[in-house]
């Protein structure tokens, strides 16, 4: 029994020696370990680039998975000083900071938690938790902080401030906000950018309306720093929300913050350049099948896809170029393929490269999000993306299944066959809607920026809101306002999508400005014309004139309901106002010395069932463009071409009512009502900008005159000399308003069937419109 309990004290002491010589072992190679980290803080990413990687595919999210580690046992790898920093290189619009500095180190897995849990401490936050609804109560109503002493602010940020204050949300009064934005620039959050604005916290924080951040939204394109580019902005964004550029899905906060595209400093504020159509591309094939042209990252985050990309390009129609040569340094970190890569990045320009390829490449850089992604939208180049776990550009309306190429970074080999697997009638469909995708909701600032409140105003009131049909189809979510109706049936953009078909009747709207002065005034003929007709509904004068209404006995007897109200507000806008009479689809405007027969209004109607969503009429104008002034002109010259249809004698949807009252910024109304003149401009405007096609001009048995009526309170607008000027002023005032002309030409003109044919005039259905 002794000899066993000898045995055993001798065996626990040993383990116990044991145990504290490993100790010590472990104890020796820390210190070691500190004394080379801290020799060599400027190569951290060759000791160990990155604990993991998250990687996304559709709607799954995989959990990390812990890369292989270095073994313990081998000893660290010494690699040579250097005292100088690479340099940013900038080519074809991709610019990101890639130069590591003394102070730097990689972060560890834990930190990176900490970082990530001190900035989204309400990672959690929801609409209907961290957003305080009754703030909006007198509707969405968007504040931007006034800009204190000393604050300096980026040319992009100031794109996007003034986006705001140009758009129908804006308010100057705090009261009445719902959504308030700062004046602080928060875009770019790289502390090694010369953009980067300090002390950010304290100037936040020390907001009278803060209250850590409910109800503000902060903008950010770029977040972190080299080496490991974390989603640090180096202050809390406590329960505000964030519309941020390469959002990672694992901090982002679903139905709460909103993923904005990568764009740079040059873009345009307005409408820029416009996409490449392909609507006539048959068949839609292009030289090339698969392109991209960029920068190769040597080691880092963001190098893998990118230094593999060499394997799948053939020289052929797969196309992929990379370069190592940005940053001074290049030459001394340089690989075996450099020089091989660089002389082949040299011999394609990337414009030709990017219009003439069918696929585009957009794998991840440095951060998620690339430049890449907006110029293969604009280039009609269907984006094949390769960015595990980025959140894309306001993918809670946009389906981007229609439009790119979702891939994956582990399966890079199998990208060209993928994309030869897509037949033409799919190709075709992926770039027109890149097109359509680029028009609504990128080509400018203001429109990234709209969008990004249109969506937070749908949250807010959630049983008014668009629907995926209303976003991802022609004219887009910001022309569809949920406000008139959250029903796509009552929009005449998609009619022919859900397989509807217009009312078949309308409702005339005569604007009437002088008094009625007796049975023969030209108001009267004109309602007794258009009563007649099969397809009218109701007529409404809209009484518009300084005196008191006349008496009902005044106006004329009809066989349809005659309604006499007065203007909203008796101005020229006032006859857009969407009246709660209007109850037909269709609205035929007219003024009230309009001259028309009811086989001009039936035969106009007719054609106006097929066009739903343009104007058509009688009354035709064009503009032009006037290179010895630079400026937009205006003419009524008769031409083989027009490009407006005057609303003195036209159809168009009764939709058009409600989106110019309440898309128009107030300050657009205010002038049109100031001169009385230039409505029907700017209702041509904004239909244009809607459908991007002109309107219509019908047949008609003589020349719309703008003739000049009888004095009155208000004499003719046609009566003023500078009426015609004031209309060439409104067509560059509604252009700089848009950004850029949306009228179109046309030269066609319908007539009806047989129309002055040699035929017997009883064989023809519209009579009265070849006579004199």
């Amino acid at each position: 029994m002794q000899a066993k309990k000898r045995y055993l004290l001798v065996s626990v002491g040993a383990g116990l020696l044991f145990l504290v010589y490993l100790w010590g072992l472990q104890i020796g190679e820390f210190h070691q370990q500190q004394y080379q980290y801290h020799q060599f803080p400027q190569y951290p990413q060759y000791h160990h680039q990155q604990e993991y990687h998250y990687y996304h595919q559709s709607q799954d999210v995989y959990q990390p998975q812990p890369l292989p580690q270095r073994s313990p046992s081998r000893p660290p790898r010494h690699w040579p000083e250097s005292t100088q920093h690479l340099e940013p290189y900038l080519e074809g619009g991709e610019q990101e900071e890639d130069s590591p500095q003394l102070h730097h180190q990689h972060t560890s897995p834990r930190e990176r938690r900490a970082i990530r849990d001190n900035i989204y401490k309400n990672k959690r936050c929801r609409m209907e938790t961290c957003f305080d609804f009754s703030r909006c109560q007198s509707g969405f109503r968007v504040y931007i902080y006034p800009p204190q002493r000393g604050d300096e602010i980026s040319e992009t940020y100031q794109k996007i401030l003034t986006s705001i204050e140009g758009s129908r949300f804006h308010t100057s009064d705090p009261s009445r906000a719902c959504l308030f934005i700062l004046a602080v620039d928060t875009l770019d959050r790289d502390q090694l950018s010369a953009q980067f604005v300090q002390n950010v916290r304290h100037r936040i924080q020390s907001l009278p309306t803060w209250n850590d951040g409910k109800n503000h939204l902060i903008f950010n394109l770029y977040s972190g720093t080299w080496p490991d580019y974390t989603e640090d902005l180096g202050f809390e964004v406590g329960q505000a929300m964030l519309a941020k550029a390469s959002a990672d899905v694992v901090n982002f906060r679903p139905n709460f913050d909103i993923s904005i595209p990568l764009f740079s400093k040059d873009h345009p504020l307005k409408r820029g350049s416009v996409g490449y159509p392909t609507l006539n591309d048959a068949p839609p094939s292009r030289k090339y099948r698969l392109v991209f042209k960029g920068k190769r990252y040597l080691t880092g985050i963001g190098s893998e896809t990118r230094n593999a990309l060499y394997h799948i390009h053939n020289g052929e129609d797969v196309i992929l170029l990379t370069t190592c040569k940005h940053g001074k340094d290049w030459e001394k970190h340089k690989d075996s393929r450099c020089d091989r890569d660089n002389e082949e990045y040299s011999k394609f320009d990337y414009q030709e490269l990017l219009h003439n390829s069918s696929f585009c490449l957009v794998p991840r850089g440095r951060r998620l999000g690339s430049f890449r992604f907006l110029e293969a939208l604009q280039a009609a180049c269907i984006p094949v993306i390769l960015s595990n776990g980025w959140e894309l550009p306001f993918s809670e309306v946009i389906d981007w299944r229609k439009a790119a190429v979702l891939g994956d970074e582990r399966l890079l080999l199998q990208v060209p066959s993928i994309t030869r697997s897509v037949g033409h009638d799919r190709i075709l469909a992926l770039r027109q809607q890149t097109q359509f995708l680029w028009d609504a909701y990128f080509s400018s600032v203001a429109k990234i920026v709209l969008t990004t409140l249109e969506i937070i105003q749908d949250r807010v009131d959630s049983l008014v809101s668009r629907n995926r049909l209303m976003w991802n189809s022609l004219p887009g979510g910001l022309y569809a306002l949920p406000q008139y109706s959250a029903d796509p049936t009552q929009f005449p953009f998609y009619y022919a999508i859900l397989g509807k078909s217009p009312l078949q009747q309308f409702t005339a709207v005569i604007n009437t400005v002088t008094p009625l002065q007796a049975q023969i005034s030209p108001v009267v003929k004109l309602i007794i014309a258009v009563a007649k007709s099969k397809f009218c509904a109701q007529i409404v004068v809209l009484w518009n004139c300084d005196k008191p209404l006349p008496p009902r006995n005044k106006w004329p007897s009809t066989s349809v309901p005659l309604s006499v109200i007065e203007g909203q507000t008796k101005t020229m806008s006032s006859r857009f106002f969407p009246y709660d009479i209007l109850h037909t689809d269709a609205v035929l405007s007219l003024d009230e010395d309009s001259v028309l027969s009811t086989n001009e209004v039936d035969f106009a109607f007719i054609v106006w069932q097929s066009f739903p969503e343009r104007i058509v009429g009688y009354p035709a104008r064009s503009h032009y463009w006037d290179s010895s002034r630079s400026r937009w002109g205006y003419t009524s010259k008769w031409t083989n071409d027009y490009s407006m249809v005057l609303t003195g004698a036209a159809f168009y949807h009764r939709y058009y009512h409600y989106l110019y009252t309440h898309y128009v910024p107030p300050s657009l109304l205010t002038t049109v009502d100031r001169i009385s003149n230039c409505e029907d401009i700017l209702m041509n405007f904004l239909v244009s900008a809607v459908t991007k096609q002109p309107p219509i001009k019908v047949t008609q048995k003589k020349q719309y005159k703008e003739t000049m009526m009888g004095q009155g309170s208000k004499s003719s607008r046609w009566a003023d000399p500078d009426h015609f000027a004031q209309r060439q002023t409104c067509m560059n005032a509604f252009s700089h308003w848009l950004g850029f002309m949306p009228l179109v030409h046309s030269q066609m003109r319908l007539d009806p069937v047989l129309f002055r044919d040699q035929v017997s005039i009883l064989r023809k259905k519209y009579r009265d419109i070849e006579r004199l």
